[in-house]
């Protein structure tokens, strides 16, 4: 196990030079990543980039060639999802991943059930777990939805969907949270209101972001990783990337006219 220095500032998950080839296809090539608690990281490419089979590593979903990942300082190579969930890594994807004919409450307490088990209690309904009401509940309100837990998942309207995904993986009591474009679709209404939500999430989250909404992203994130090809070219701060000029040819295109002005007034 690496040393990861004072427990207070310690990562929550780290990766180290994780690769992924598919044959002869290198599609994440030793990529660094280190995301702390109430820390925002977002990791942006375009398409082909290696962004998602990145996130499919970090969660368990798909194996690495090679590398380490850890989880608050603990060496959890190998592991996969089910296992990295219990131990508080959770994710959102591309596309909603719910239940869509149960209510946004059992969506939620279903979620909480997979992390809070009792297979011993067999002579109770999984309803009655107060353990997992509890904690869909908590997640809901935490998520903006507790006003419509009653309601059909399929009702919802796209944000509320995305909300509820969000909720989801707080139910399971993630430290960690993987989340593969949260904004796809929205409206701007919509992506403000998941932005105020990504925001209050940093209390006692880490998080992983995965978006190509570049407003967005420079609008949240406290760090960003830029992928190109499998690998990283750039990993800082939003003004010290968007001033990259490695990251401008790359991906963001040339100077928006803000970084123009400030460096003719320099």
């Amino acid at each position: 196990m690496i040393d990861l220095g004072d427990p207070l500032v310690a990562p929550v998950l780290q990766a180290v030079r994780l690769t992924r080839r598919f044959g002869g296809l290198l599609a994440v090539n030793e990529v660094d990543l280190t995301v702390g608690l109430h820390e925002i990281h977002a990791v942006i490419g375009t398409n082909g980039a290696g962004k998602s089979t990145l996130i499919n590593m970090l969660s368990g979903e798909l194996p690495a060639s090679s590398g380490r990942l850890y989880l608050q300082g603990e060496e959890v190579t190998g592991w996969d999802q089910p296992r990295l969930a219990r131990h508080g890594v959770g994710r959102s994807y591309q596309r909603n991943n719910i239940f869509q004919p149960l209510t946004v409450r059992e969506n939620c307490r279903l979620a909480a059930q997979s992390r809070a088990q009792r297979a011993w209690r067999l002579w109770e309904p999984a309803q009655a777990c107060r353990t997992s009401r509890a904690l869909a509940d908590e997640a809901l309100e935490r998520a903006g939805l507790s006003e419509h837990a009653g309601r059909i998942a399929s009702e919802l309207a796209h944000g509320q969907k995305r909300q509820l995904e969000v909720a989801m993986c707080l139910a399971t009591q993630p430290v960690a949270l993987l989340l593969d474009e949260p904004l796809a679709g929205m409206g701007a209404e919509e992506s403000a209101r998941m932005l105020d939500l990504l925001r209050g999430l940093r209390d006692g989250h880490a998080i992983v972001l995965v978006e190509h909404d570049m407003e967005a992203v420079f609008a949240v994130a406290d760090r960003i990783t830029v992928m190109v090809n499998g690998a990283v070219i750039a990993c800082g701060q939003p003004g010290d990337i968007r001033a990259n000029r490695d990251v401008q040819l790359a991906y963001l295109g040339e100077m928006d006219e803000a970084v123009q002005d400030e460096r003719g007034t320099a």
